[in-house]
């Protein structure tokens, strides 16, 4: 914690001058006031000591003691007996206030115009930054605190942090994975889709997006063709046109992506079988075996993102990768919905060849993920802390979508729902003329939150009438008065329970 000494930290913020016509102390007051309102000084931090400051400015440490008591009084410090004077939280608590650019600032260079890569005029994402504090968060891709495994995860955290620990995960590993971590993801989550692959076919990333981008950043162009599902995973769609590429958008039914509409020019094809994204259905085994079939036929990669696949299925089917006997299949797996999202742990499973020029580009981008972190989800896999949470939050997905299905046909009959066992979210159409992302406000306001469809859809006129409702981090009894909610939002009395 910075000390209220170091008087470096401070040298920028306090300029005096006897010439200025004003007095020493209402200067030190403005340049105080200035710095807290440009958020320059952290609540956390303690303001030099009145004699510190005063002998620093060259001035009497009267005139210090009364600038700050005049900023007490105004609220912009608190004193604290025995620790000095802070910035009031409540201050920062409030909106900045904007920058005031200096004169010689004034032609700030226009970053857009010389960028190369348009990444900000990609569609946003869904962001839901207060959703753990809304009473009814039907938001997919996040965690439940109450399932967390806080205990398990600090465990193997300590662990990761013994002396002989610190020394395998501490030096620069260059373009190396932890050997511990490629052994538990070879052994323990890959068999559950019924992959098999030697390590040199394994490589980590920071997540899913991090996978897709170092993939499309290798392998595709300006001009490249890549066959999506549409409905599809919007952040994969814009990862693949910031590489260039074109995007081929396919329909999807009940049984997934519909192959025969895959144009035979595509050089990618983008899934995500085994939980389609946003409508949850599987693909099914007939379309499995037509696509690889397509795939061979017409020089196609396949890239399979492992959507929602680490939660047991009743009825679980193997990933591509497994039925692929030409190397044409690149998975993308991710840990994020089972542990946690905000850990960026994922990992691709490719041919020894693909994986060894993905570790040259990594090297480039960041090494390696931190090595500390692989180290101890590697303790998590291996003590047998995952296999019981995935056991755990199976069970309970399992009757939060049976609840919210209920829930939806009694409250909300007139949206058709698509139910897919294993998954971590429902995906529901709407009556005609319906306004999801009107439907979203309104549900706001009454502390629901839901996730409009349109952004899923890549046309020119994106349908308005679906929606996603995700189950990971909404308890089991808040998902009954949500709908009932939901459905008031939408217009509708509710019925009776």
């Amino acid at each position: 914690m910075p000390q209220r000494n170091d008087t470096a930290i401070w040298s920028g913020l306090f300029r005096i001058s006897a010439e200025s016509g004003q007095t020493l102390q209402a200067q030190i007051r403005q340049a105080i006031v200035a710095a807290i309102l440009d958020r320059q000084i952290a609540a956390s931090m303690p303001l030099p000591s009145c004699r510190i400051l005063a002998e620093k400015l060259g001035v009497a440490r009267g005139t210090v003691v009364l600038a700050f008591q005049q900023l007490v009084d105004q609220g912009f410090l608190v004193a604290r007996e025995r620790r000095g004077h802070f910035v009031n939280p409540d201050v920062l608590a409030t909106p900045a206030k904007p920058h005031q650019k200096a004169p010689d600032q004034a032609n700030e260079i226009d970053w857009k115009a010389r960028r190369q890569i348009a990444a900000s005029d990609m569609p946003p994402p869904a962001k839901h930054e207060n959703w753990i504090k809304s009473s009814y968060p039907f938001v997919y891709g996040q965690f439940d605190p109450a399932l967390f495994p806080t205990a398990e995860w600090r465990e193997c955290n300590r662990m990761a942090l013994a002396v002989l620990e610190i020394r395998n995960w501490a030096s620069d590993m260059v373009d190396r994975d932890d050997p511990l971590l490629i052994e538990q993801i070879q052994a323990r989550l890959l068999p559950r889709r019924g992959i098999f692959a030697n390590p040199d076919e394994i490589i980590v990333t920071l997540g899913a997006q991090n996978a897709l981008y170092m993939l499309a950043s290798l392998l595709m162009t300006k001009g490249s063709k890549v066959a999506m599902e549409d409905p599809g995973y919007p952040d994969a769609r814009s990862i693949f046109r910031l590489a260039g590429a074109d995007i081929e958008p396919v329909p999807v039914d009940q049984s997934g992506i519909v192959t025969s509409s895959i144009p035979n020019d595509s050089g990618f094809v983008f899934v995500t079988p085994s939980h389609h994204c946003p409508t949850m259905v599987p693909l099914s085994a007939e379309r499995r075996q037509d696509l690889l079939a397509r795939a061979n036929r017409h020089n196609q990669i396949i890239i399979e993102d492992g959507y929602d696949s680490q939660l047991l299925d009743e009825a679980p089917q193997q990933a591509l990768k497994s039925l692929d006997r030409s190397g044409r299949v690149v998975y993308v797996g991710s840990m994020s919905k089972t542990l946690a999202p905000g850990l960026r742990l994922g990992y691709i499973v490719a041919s020894a060849g693909l994986i060894a020029e993905l570790r040259a580009l990594r090297r480039f981008m960041l090494r390696h993920p931190p090595a500390n972190n692989q180290r101890a989800v590697a303790l998590f896999l291996s003590l047998g802390h995952h296999e019981a949470l995935v056991r755990r939050l199976s069970s309970a997905f399992d009757e939060r979508r049976k609840r919210l299905v209920h829930a939806i046909s009694a409250f909300l009959p007139e949206w058709r729902s698509t139910d897919s066992a294993g998954g971590t979210s429902l995906w529901l159409e709407g009556p005609r003329g319906t306004d999801s992302r009107g439907l979203a406000e309104a549900a706001a306001s009454r502390s629901v939150i839901i996730e409009p469809g349109d952004r899923f859809f890549d046309r020119t006129e994106k349908p308005s009438r679906f929606m996603r409702l995700g189950i990971s981090s909404i308890a089991l009894q808040h998902i009954e008065p949500g709908i009932r909610e939901l459905a008031t939002a939408a217009g509708r009395r509710p019925a009776a329970a």
